[in-house]
Protein backbone atom coordinates (compact mmCIF):
# COMPACT_ATOMS: atom_id res chain seq x y z
CA UNK A 1 0.00 0.00 0.00
CA UNK A 2 2.87 2.34 0.91
CA UNK A 3 4.51 1.43 -2.42
CA UNK A 4 1.42 2.52 -4.35
CA UNK A 5 1.30 5.83 -2.48
CA UNK A 6 4.94 6.42 -3.33
CA UNK A 7 4.20 5.71 -7.02
CA UNK A 8 1.25 8.11 -7.31
CA UNK A 9 3.35 11.25 -7.97
CA UNK A 10 5.23 9.43 -10.73
CA UNK A 11 1.97 8.16 -12.30
CA UNK A 12 0.54 11.68 -12.21
CA UNK A 13 3.63 13.10 -13.85
CA UNK A 14 3.46 10.35 -16.50
CA UNK A 15 -0.13 11.15 -17.48
CA UNK A 16 0.61 14.86 -17.51
CA UNK A 17 3.64 14.33 -19.76
CA UNK A 18 1.54 12.15 -22.07
CA UNK A 19 -1.16 14.79 -22.37
CA UNK A 20 1.40 17.53 -23.13
CA UNK A 21 3.11 15.35 -25.75
CA UNK A 22 -0.22 14.58 -27.44
CA UNK A 23 -1.18 18.26 -27.50
CA UNK A 24 2.14 19.27 -29.05
CA UNK A 25 1.92 16.48 -31.62
CA UNK A 26 -1.57 17.59 -32.62
CA UNK A 27 -0.29 21.08 -33.26
CA UNK A 28 2.76 20.03 -35.27
CA UNK A 29 1.43 17.14 -37.36
CA UNK A 30 -0.89 18.35 -40.17
CA UNK A 31 -4.38 16.95 -40.19
CA UNK A 32 -4.83 14.22 -42.73
CA UNK A 33 -6.99 15.21 -45.68
CA UNK A 34 -10.43 13.80 -45.62
CA UNK A 35 -10.96 11.17 -48.24
CA UNK A 36 -13.21 12.58 -50.91
CA UNK A 37 -15.82 10.32 -52.34
CA UNK A 38 -15.55 10.22 -56.08
CA UNK A 39 -18.99 10.11 -57.52
CA UNK A 40 -19.36 9.11 -61.12
CA UNK A 41 -22.24 10.79 -62.88
CA UNK A 42 -23.97 7.91 -64.52
CA UNK A 43 -26.52 9.86 -66.44
CA UNK A 44 -29.08 7.49 -67.77
CA UNK A 45 -29.43 7.47 -71.53
CA UNK A 46 -32.58 9.23 -72.62
CA UNK A 47 -34.80 6.86 -74.55
CA UNK A 48 -37.73 7.98 -76.64
CA UNK A 49 -40.81 5.79 -76.62
CA UNK A 50 -41.76 6.81 -80.15
CA UNK A 51 -40.44 9.07 -82.89
CA UNK A 52 -43.12 10.16 -85.35
CA UNK A 53 -41.86 11.05 -88.83
CA UNK A 54 -44.11 12.65 -91.44
CA UNK A 55 -42.74 12.60 -95.01
CA UNK A 56 -44.45 14.89 -97.52
CA UNK A 57 -43.56 15.73 -101.07
CA UNK A 58 -43.25 14.53 -104.62
CA UNK A 59 -42.11 11.33 -106.34
CA UNK A 60 -38.90 11.15 -104.30
CA UNK A 61 -41.02 10.72 -101.18
CA UNK A 62 -43.41 8.32 -102.90
CA UNK A 63 -40.40 6.26 -103.97
CA UNK A 64 -40.74 6.10 -107.76
CA UNK A 65 -37.86 4.00 -109.09
CA UNK A 66 -37.67 1.86 -105.95
CA UNK A 67 -38.06 -1.71 -107.19
CA UNK A 68 -39.14 -2.91 -103.74
CA UNK A 69 -42.17 -0.56 -103.92
CA UNK A 70 -41.90 0.15 -100.20
CA UNK A 71 -41.52 3.92 -100.30
CA UNK A 72 -38.04 4.88 -101.48
CA UNK A 73 -35.84 6.50 -98.84
CA UNK A 74 -38.52 6.63 -96.12
CA UNK A 75 -38.36 3.00 -94.85
CA UNK A 76 -34.57 3.00 -95.24
CA UNK A 77 -34.27 6.05 -92.99
CA UNK A 78 -36.85 4.60 -90.61
CA UNK A 79 -34.76 1.44 -90.16
CA UNK A 80 -31.55 3.47 -89.78
CA UNK A 81 -33.06 5.62 -87.01
CA UNK A 82 -34.46 2.55 -85.23
CA UNK A 83 -31.10 0.79 -85.21
CA UNK A 84 -28.84 3.69 -84.31
CA UNK A 85 -30.74 5.84 -81.82
CA UNK A 86 -32.30 5.18 -78.40
CA UNK A 87 -35.86 5.01 -79.70
CA UNK A 88 -38.31 2.20 -79.04
CA UNK A 89 -40.45 2.79 -82.12
CA UNK A 90 -39.93 4.92 -85.23
CA UNK A 91 -43.27 5.54 -86.93
CA UNK A 92 -43.02 6.92 -90.48
CA UNK A 93 -45.93 8.02 -92.65
CA UNK A 94 -45.44 8.63 -96.36
CA UNK A 95 -47.43 11.34 -98.18
CA UNK A 96 -45.45 11.51 -101.39
CA UNK A 97 -47.19 11.95 -104.74
CA UNK A 98 -45.41 11.72 -108.06
CA UNK A 99 -45.50 14.86 -110.20
CA UNK A 100 -46.45 17.26 -107.42
CA UNK A 101 -45.09 20.79 -107.49
CA UNK A 102 -44.88 22.96 -104.38
CA UNK A 103 -48.34 24.48 -104.95
CA UNK A 104 -49.87 21.03 -105.40
CA UNK A 105 -48.29 19.73 -102.20
CA UNK A 106 -49.76 22.75 -100.43
CA UNK A 107 -53.25 21.94 -101.78
CA UNK A 108 -52.98 18.38 -100.47
CA UNK A 109 -51.91 19.60 -97.03
CA UNK A 110 -54.95 21.88 -96.90
CA UNK A 111 -57.42 19.18 -97.98
CA UNK A 112 -56.05 15.87 -96.69
CA UNK A 113 -57.05 15.39 -93.03
CA UNK A 114 -54.87 12.30 -92.63
CA UNK A 115 -51.90 14.31 -93.86
CA UNK A 116 -52.77 17.16 -91.51
CA UNK A 117 -52.96 14.81 -88.51
CA UNK A 118 -49.62 13.27 -89.41
CA UNK A 119 -47.91 16.65 -89.66
CA UNK A 120 -49.59 17.83 -86.46
CA UNK A 121 -48.28 14.87 -84.42
CA UNK A 122 -44.86 14.65 -86.09
CA UNK A 123 -41.57 14.95 -84.21
CA UNK A 124 -39.75 15.28 -87.54
CA UNK A 125 -41.06 16.49 -90.91
CA UNK A 126 -39.29 15.50 -94.14
CA UNK A 127 -39.92 17.31 -97.42
CA UNK A 128 -38.98 16.63 -101.04
CA UNK A 129 -40.01 19.43 -103.38
CA UNK A 130 -38.70 21.60 -106.19
CA UNK A 131 -37.85 19.18 -108.96
CA UNK A 132 -41.24 19.39 -110.65
CA UNK A 133 -41.34 23.18 -110.21
CA UNK A 134 -38.04 23.38 -112.08
CA UNK A 135 -39.09 20.90 -114.79
CA UNK A 136 -42.21 22.94 -115.49
CA UNK A 137 -40.04 25.99 -116.21
CA UNK A 138 -37.65 23.98 -118.39
CA UNK A 139 -40.50 22.49 -120.42
CA UNK A 140 -41.97 25.94 -121.02
CA UNK A 141 -38.58 27.14 -122.34
CA UNK A 142 -37.75 23.97 -124.26
CA UNK A 143 -37.21 25.79 -127.57
CA UNK A 144 -35.18 28.61 -126.03
CA UNK A 145 -31.58 28.65 -124.92
CA UNK A 146 -31.44 27.86 -121.21
CA UNK A 147 -29.59 30.50 -119.20
CA UNK A 148 -29.66 31.37 -115.52
CA UNK A 149 -31.37 34.64 -116.37
CA UNK A 150 -34.36 32.63 -117.61
CA UNK A 151 -34.86 31.20 -114.11
CA UNK A 152 -34.60 34.32 -111.95
CA UNK A 153 -38.32 35.15 -111.84
CA UNK A 154 -39.47 31.49 -111.75
CA UNK A 155 -37.17 30.91 -108.76
CA UNK A 156 -38.65 33.90 -106.95
CA UNK A 157 -42.13 32.52 -107.61
CA UNK A 158 -41.03 29.10 -106.33
CA UNK A 159 -39.70 30.66 -103.12
CA UNK A 160 -43.07 32.33 -102.55
CA UNK A 161 -44.80 28.97 -103.01
CA UNK A 162 -42.38 27.45 -100.51
CA UNK A 163 -43.28 30.19 -98.06
CA UNK A 164 -46.98 29.37 -98.37
CA UNK A 165 -46.31 25.66 -97.92
CA UNK A 166 -44.13 26.17 -94.85
CA UNK A 167 -46.67 28.54 -93.31
CA UNK A 168 -49.33 25.85 -93.64
CA UNK A 169 -47.03 23.24 -92.10
CA UNK A 170 -46.14 25.55 -89.22
CA UNK A 171 -49.78 26.27 -88.47
CA UNK A 172 -50.22 22.54 -87.94
CA UNK A 173 -46.92 21.97 -86.17
CA UNK A 174 -44.87 24.95 -84.92
CA UNK A 175 -42.13 22.90 -83.23
CA UNK A 176 -40.96 19.89 -85.25
CA UNK A 177 -37.76 20.36 -87.26
CA UNK A 178 -38.27 20.33 -91.03
CA UNK A 179 -35.67 18.77 -93.33
CA UNK A 180 -35.98 19.62 -97.04
CA UNK A 181 -34.05 17.66 -99.65
CA UNK A 182 -32.41 19.50 -102.51
CA UNK A 183 -32.82 18.43 -106.13
CA UNK A 184 -30.28 16.71 -108.38
CA UNK A 185 -29.41 16.69 -112.08
CA UNK A 186 -30.40 13.28 -113.49
CA UNK A 187 -29.15 14.14 -117.00
CA UNK A 188 -25.50 14.91 -116.27
CA UNK A 189 -24.05 11.53 -117.29
CA UNK A 190 -26.13 11.27 -120.46
CA UNK A 191 -25.88 14.93 -121.51
CA UNK A 192 -22.71 16.18 -119.84
CA UNK A 193 -22.22 18.65 -122.69
CA UNK A 194 -25.26 20.60 -121.46
CA UNK A 195 -23.35 22.45 -118.75
CA UNK A 196 -26.18 24.93 -118.28
CA UNK A 197 -28.34 22.20 -116.73
CA UNK A 198 -25.94 21.69 -113.86
CA UNK A 199 -25.74 25.45 -113.29
CA UNK A 200 -29.53 25.70 -113.30
CA UNK A 201 -29.90 22.89 -110.73
CA UNK A 202 -27.33 24.57 -108.50
CA UNK A 203 -29.12 27.90 -108.87
CA UNK A 204 -32.47 26.30 -107.97
CA UNK A 205 -30.96 24.61 -104.92
CA UNK A 206 -29.44 27.90 -103.81
CA UNK A 207 -32.94 29.38 -103.93
CA UNK A 208 -34.28 26.63 -101.66
CA UNK A 209 -31.36 26.92 -99.25
CA UNK A 210 -31.64 30.71 -99.17
CA UNK A 211 -35.28 30.44 -98.17
CA UNK A 212 -34.75 27.70 -95.57
CA UNK A 213 -31.76 29.44 -93.99
CA UNK A 214 -34.10 32.30 -93.14
CA UNK A 215 -36.32 30.03 -91.05
CA UNK A 216 -36.06 28.66 -87.54
CA UNK A 217 -35.72 24.93 -87.02
CA UNK A 218 -35.59 24.09 -90.73
CA UNK A 219 -32.68 22.51 -92.57
CA UNK A 220 -31.63 22.12 -96.20
CA UNK A 221 -30.27 18.69 -97.18
CA UNK A 222 -28.06 18.90 -100.30
CA UNK A 223 -28.03 15.83 -102.58
CA UNK A 224 -26.89 16.87 -106.08
CA UNK A 225 -23.18 16.20 -105.52
CA UNK A 226 -23.96 12.72 -104.20
CA UNK A 227 -26.13 11.66 -107.15
CA UNK A 228 -25.55 13.60 -110.38
CA UNK A 229 -22.35 11.77 -111.37
CA UNK A 230 -23.22 8.32 -110.07
CA UNK A 231 -20.90 6.21 -107.94
CA UNK A 232 -17.17 6.99 -108.06
CA UNK A 233 -15.56 5.03 -110.87
CA UNK A 234 -13.05 2.35 -109.90
CA UNK A 235 -9.80 2.69 -111.91
CA UNK A 236 -9.35 -0.17 -114.37
CA UNK A 237 -6.15 -2.21 -114.46
CA UNK A 238 -6.15 -3.27 -118.10
CA UNK A 239 -7.16 -1.99 -121.53
CA UNK A 240 -9.66 -4.83 -121.90
CA UNK A 241 -11.43 -3.74 -118.72
CA UNK A 242 -11.51 -0.18 -120.02
CA UNK A 243 -13.07 -1.40 -123.27
CA UNK A 244 -15.71 -3.40 -121.40
CA UNK A 245 -16.62 -0.44 -119.22
CA UNK A 246 -16.66 2.16 -122.00
CA UNK A 247 -20.20 1.25 -123.08
CA UNK A 248 -21.50 2.12 -119.60
CA UNK A 249 -19.85 5.51 -119.34
CA UNK A 250 -23.13 7.41 -119.90
CA UNK A 251 -25.14 5.37 -117.38
CA UNK A 252 -25.69 6.80 -113.93
CA UNK A 253 -25.73 3.79 -111.61
CA UNK A 254 -27.76 5.69 -109.01
CA UNK A 255 -30.64 6.43 -111.41
CA UNK A 256 -33.43 4.03 -112.36
CA UNK A 257 -32.94 2.41 -115.75
CA UNK A 258 -36.70 2.40 -116.27
CA UNK A 259 -37.08 6.17 -116.60
CA UNK A 260 -33.50 7.54 -116.37
CA UNK A 261 -34.81 10.18 -114.00
CA UNK A 262 -35.69 8.86 -110.53
CA UNK A 263 -33.23 7.23 -108.13
CA UNK A 264 -32.85 3.46 -108.07
CA UNK A 265 -32.64 1.48 -104.81
CA UNK A 266 -29.03 2.52 -104.22
CA UNK A 267 -29.88 6.12 -105.03
CA UNK A 268 -32.61 6.08 -102.39
CA UNK A 269 -30.15 4.67 -99.87
CA UNK A 270 -27.88 7.64 -100.53
CA UNK A 271 -30.83 10.00 -100.03
CA UNK A 272 -31.66 8.26 -96.73
CA UNK A 273 -28.00 8.65 -95.69
CA UNK A 274 -28.11 12.36 -96.49
CA UNK A 275 -31.24 12.88 -94.39
CA UNK A 276 -29.73 10.84 -91.54
CA UNK A 277 -26.46 12.85 -91.62
CA UNK A 278 -28.30 16.16 -91.36
CA UNK A 279 -30.61 14.81 -88.64
CA UNK A 280 -27.62 13.50 -86.71
CA UNK A 281 -25.88 16.88 -86.77
CA UNK A 282 -29.08 18.52 -85.47
CA UNK A 283 -30.37 15.75 -83.19
CA UNK A 284 -30.92 18.14 -80.28
CA UNK A 285 -33.91 19.39 -82.27
CA UNK A 286 -35.73 16.03 -82.27
CA UNK A 287 -34.02 13.46 -80.01
CA UNK A 288 -35.56 14.32 -76.64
Amino acid sequence: MKTIKKMLPFIGWFFLLTLVTFAISSMLIPEAEKIKKTTTDTKEEVKMDILRVSAVGDSLTEGIGDTTHTGGYVPLLQTDLSENYPIDVVQAENFGKSGDRSDQILKRIKKDEEMQNSIRKADVILVTVGGNDLMKVIQSKIFNKLTLKTFVKPREKYQKELEKMYQEIRQLNPDAPIYQLGIYNPFYKSFSEIKEMQEIVDYWNEGSKEFIDGLDNAYFVPINDEIYNGLPEVPTTSSSDATNNSKDVTINDLISEEDSFHPNNLGYQIIANAFRAKMDSTKDAWLK
